[in-house]
């Protein structure tokens, strides 16, 4: 594992990020250039962002570090998962998640 960036690295990542940033910003209205989208590209552009939520969800459920894993946490959000999609409430299923969590994390 490498160590973290610190010092005047640090603030180098941070200034390229911003640039990077901006210039994807910056990429859709000068390509675009005022034009009006087709109506398929919006219903596309909408459901990115249902795809994105999914896939930082999985990646913090799963990831450990820099490799794949499955443990509590991974139990916990399997649970409140299904109870949502059971219909329960939100807080109920944050509630079974932590707990579960914590008790197998307690045991390992």
């Amino acid at each position: 594992m490498s160590p973290p960036v610190q010092g005047a690295a640090l603030w180098w990542l941070i200034l390229g990020l911003v640039v990077v940033t901006a210039v994807i910003k910056a990429a859709g209205p000068v390509a675009l250039g005022g034009r009006d989208l087709p109506a398929w590209f919006g219903r596309v552009i909408a459901l990115m962002a249902a795809a994105l939520l999914a896939a930082l969800v999985v990646t913090s459920t799963f990831a450990d570090g820099q490799r794949w894993s499955v443990g509590a946490h991974t139990v916990g959000v399997a649970l409140a998962g299904v109870l949502l999609w059971r219909g329960r409430s939100l807080v109920l299923a944050v509630a079974v998640a932590v707990t579960v969590t914590a008790l197998l994390r307690a045991l390992t």
